[in-house]
């Protein structure tokens, strides 16, 4: 077989939704006019599929400290974190997240599925056992593959299901690897985490949480599900990314443990990978300032989510299992997904469009995310454009 012959089925798939120019596979947005506004070709939209919970992407503070930091140390490293890529800005950007999350020890990674590998790839290697929801976002799979490790799904958010596989384990339980994430980024439900906090209290084992989707959303500081919950103490390692509330790009570990540290010397991710831009860590620096400082975002954003929820589960649509700033609405066959998801482009809402194998039963669905810079009226205009396509959608179906 030839080299490329392997992505001869992923060929015919693809060209047979791609009847259009536009097409969701790598959306070109032509213009950006605000953190909730921009252009695709000649549509203006209503930017709903973006995981800028926070609106900070066009924060002035942000900006200014960008392009400051720009002027002043240039436009990259050049090296990794253990050449000479750590610079001052890097070790205070560590400091005001050990600070932010209470924790001994952060490390900062070039991006979010670098932190999953760098992190996950090291800790569990060949002798070691990962407890992982089934769910789990890709760079966590990903990570497990990278390390080794022995993998043992537990069923989506079923802590019952999780005690009686480490129960299982017997002794090994107690050395084994817990992974959930805070918000899972395809259905917007969190972590059943007090049960599963519990669980490793009674038998033991190290609680990974992969706060993605859920710093800056959830918890009194915005530090995430276990904040919310009140079983920070719990979890063993924290990770996370910028490139959600913190509106940039770049990952994080925080951790306790007196020995988190060595994985600085142990991790290939963050050995061997260049370190994040000064000008994107100095804006991820004034982003958690305004985190930290501006709890009404998290008000706003949250009011933004219950009206969007509401309002798509009101119009008979199959949305996730709970109100979250991730609203996704299941529909049927990647086509009528891609049909659909058209449909709202031309009445001026961008989303996110997700087709097998990343959807269960073959389902596709469109995602869409909330962001405290949403105004009311175009909450209502996202519902508005889901309320038309649900007509046209009934009328097509009596008329066949």
């Amino acid at each position: 077989m030839a080299l490329f012959d392997k992505f001869a089925k992923l060929a015919q798939d693809r060209a047979a939704l791609i009847q259009t120019e536009l097409h969701p596979f790598g959306t070109r947005i032509d213009e950006i006019y605000s953190p909730t506004e921009g252009r695709i070709g000649s549509q203006r939209v209503v930017l709903a599929g973006t995981n800028n919970y926070l609106g900070l992407t066009l924060d002035p503070d942000s900006i200014k400290a960008a392009q400051q930091a720009l002027a002043e140390e240039g436009t990259g490293t050049t090296g990794s974190r253990m050449a000479n890529g750590s610079y001052g800005s890097h070790m205070a950007l560590e400091s005001e997240l050990a600070d932010f999350f209470g924790r001994r020890s952060v490390i900062v990674f070039s991006t979010g599925y670098q932190a999953n590998l760098g992190v996950i790839g090291t800790l569990a290697g060949p002798d070691d056992i990962v407890l992982l929801d089934a769910d789990s976002h890709a760079s966590i799979y990903d990570a497990c593959r990278m390390g080794g490790a022995q993998v043992i799904r537990f069923r989506h958010n079923d802590a019952a299901d999780l005690e009686r596989r480490m129960r299982r384990l017997g002794e090994q339980a107690k050395d084994a690897l817990i992974i959930v994430e805070g918000i899972y980024s395809m259905l917007g439900d969190q972590a059943p985490l007090r049960e599963i906090a519990d669980i490793k209290r009674r038998l033991g084992g190290y609680l990974l949480v992969d706060e993605a989707h859920s710093v800056g959303v959830l918890g009194q500081h915005g530090r995430g599900l276990a904040e919310e919950l009140g079983v920070e103490d719990d979890v063993d390692v924290v990770l996370g990314t910028f490139s959600k509330s913190l509106g940039a790009i770049g990952g994080f570990a925080a951790s306790q443990h007196p020995e988190f540290d060595l994985l600085r010397y142990a991790s290939r991710p963050y050995i061997f990978t260049a370190s994040p831009s000064p000008s994107s860590v100095a804006s991820v620096r004034a982003a958690l300032r305004a985190l930290r400082a501006r709890p009404e975002l998290r008000t706003r954003l949250w009011e933004n989510a219950h009206q969007l929820y509401s309002g798509l589960a009101g119009l008979g649509y199959q949305v996730g299992p709970q109100a979250s700033p991730v609203v996704p609405v299941v529909l049927g066959s990647p086509q009528q997904g891609m049909a659909f998801w058209l449909g709202l482009i031309e009445r001026g809402v961008y989303v996110n469009l997700v087709l097998p194998p990343a959807t269960p039963n073959g389902q596709a669905l469109v995602r869409c995310s909330v962001s405290a810079a949403h105004t009311s009226a175009q909450i209502d205009h996202i519902i508005g454009a889901f309320a038309e396509l649900a007509i046209t959608s009934r009328e097509a179906a009596v008329n066949s």
